[in-house]
């Protein structure tokens, strides 16, 4: 969700001024920047926590002082002359609209790189903030405050004005909501429509087994991943999970299209986009904020889209609660096992057929639901067969090993 130094698809920069000519071209575009091929060898991940003072979580942390306290890794948006340094090894520290971090890396070449890399910078933020007497979160979701947005820039000014206008699932999204999200290269032309498939498939007993956020805001909500349930619940245009289809760039593309603004870049006031104005629409009418979309704004339409799994590319898994320290890579390391290779793949999309779309019951419940129970536990199984060639050390290995399992069979009661 963090604001995007760079577009969502890498895409010619020669065109980024360019008007698109037709809602023709824009699909076009779209499907051939979100789903590139190639072997399926690069993963990232970034890592998102919510921040605390160390011995009061309830006081919220001023922006001044979250910025001293990540000194010259301060992302602009936070402290506008910050020379934003990359990490010690690597990683990119952004701030989410709430004072949220995250620590995203570099596409990386194996899995046990991405957790050396990520291991290093997250221990080393830890230490920064250590300073100031701040600690990380432990959940999906902020246990102890209400939601306040502490980033002031146009982008985030005009989504808290747009989600308020459905309630609260909006603002608690932006600024109470941590998660891990996970980049997996799309695969080959044969490959990457099954690998969408799987990803979507897998994603409720996923979201079941690593729910984390039960508490919200001060209170037991009851559910095993609120923080799923305000995505949801923000503005299911740009939220909702993509229906399968053999196609999906081509679906994609048009979905796109059809998505309204949710911003309208203006150098000179508010970004608050027309109400219910499309993009397909605004190419056809080419009037909104006196300008005709260019390449650049379809660009920047496509990161204000947070479904389940979004293409950029490489296709970015968005559907997992944050965890605690030094347990963030079992869930990763599930996906990478269970997209190891065309077998596993095909594995995933017929066991996990039973529990297709069903989001909201794994938001709810959890793994207190039998079918999702029982499904999750069969994907441990199916992970359990590729778990030695993720290249981890054995010591890592058998952590993730213990944590699938431990996650897969615990008892959840869920009111």
């Amino acid at each position: 969700m963090g604001e995007l130094s760079a577009a969502t698809c890498q895409r010619p920069c020669d065109i980024a001024a360019e008007v698109i000519s037709d809602r023709a071209a824009g699909e076009a575009y779209v499907a051939s920047v979100c789903f590139k091929h190639g072997p399926p060898e690069r993963i990232g991940v970034e890592l998102e926590y919510t921040v605390h003072h160390r011995h009061d979580p309830v006081r919220p942390v001023a922006p001044s002082r979250l910025a001293s306290a990540i000194g010259p890794h301060a992302p602009r948006t936070l402290r506008d002359d910050s020379p934003a340094k990359p990490l010690p090894s690597g990683s990119v520290l952004t701030v989410e609209p709430g004072g949220q971090l995250e620590i995203s890396t570099p596409p990386l070449d194996s899995l046990s790189v991405v957790d050396n890399v990520a291991e290093r910078d997250l221990d080393y933020v830890t230490a920064l903030l250590a300073r100031y007497g701040l600690v990380l979160g432990a959940s999906g979701s902020d246990p102890h405050r209400p939601p306040v947005r502490v980033l002031g820039t146009p982008r985030y000014a005009a989504m808290e004005r747009r989600f308020a206008r459905r309630g609260g699932d909006g603002i608690t999204m932006m600024c109470a909501t941590a998660a891990i999200q996970v980049s997996l290269d799309a695969g080959e032309a044969h490959q990457f429509a099954r690998r969408w498939a799987a990803l979507h498939a897998m994603g409720p007993p996923l979201l079941a087994m690593f729910a984390n956020s039960r508490r919200l805001l001060g209170r037991d909500t009851g559910y095993a991943s609120a923080r799923w349930l305000a995505v949801m619940g923000t503005e299911p245009a740009r939220t909702a999970a993509q229906p399968l289809s053999p196609d999906p760039a081509a679906d994609w593309a048009r979905r796109v299209m059809d998505t309204p603004l949710m911003v309208l870049r203006d150098d000179t006031g508010s970004w608050d986009a027309p109400p219910r104005l499309t993009f397909a629409q605004w190419i056809a009418r080419g009037d909104a904020g006196g300008r005709r979309p260019t390449y650049a704004d379809l660009d920047y339409h496509l990161t204000t889209l947070f479904t389940p799994v979004r293409p950029r590319g490489h296709l970015e898994v968005r559907y997992l609660d944050a965890q605690p320290r030094g347990q963030w890579l079992a869930p990763v390391a599930m996906l990478a096992a269970l997209l190891h290779d065309d077998a596993t793949t095909d594995a995933v999309l017929d066991r996990c057929a039973p529990a297709l779309g069903l989001w909201q019951r794994a938001a709810r419940a959890g793994l207190a639901d039998p079918e999702l129970a029982r499904i999750a536990r069969s994907l441990v199984d199916v992970a359990m067969t590729r778990i030695d060639r993720l290249g981890l050390a054995p010591p890592r290995t058998a952590a993730v090993a213990e944590s699938w399992h431990r996650k897969a069979h615990r008892r959840e009661e869920v009111s």
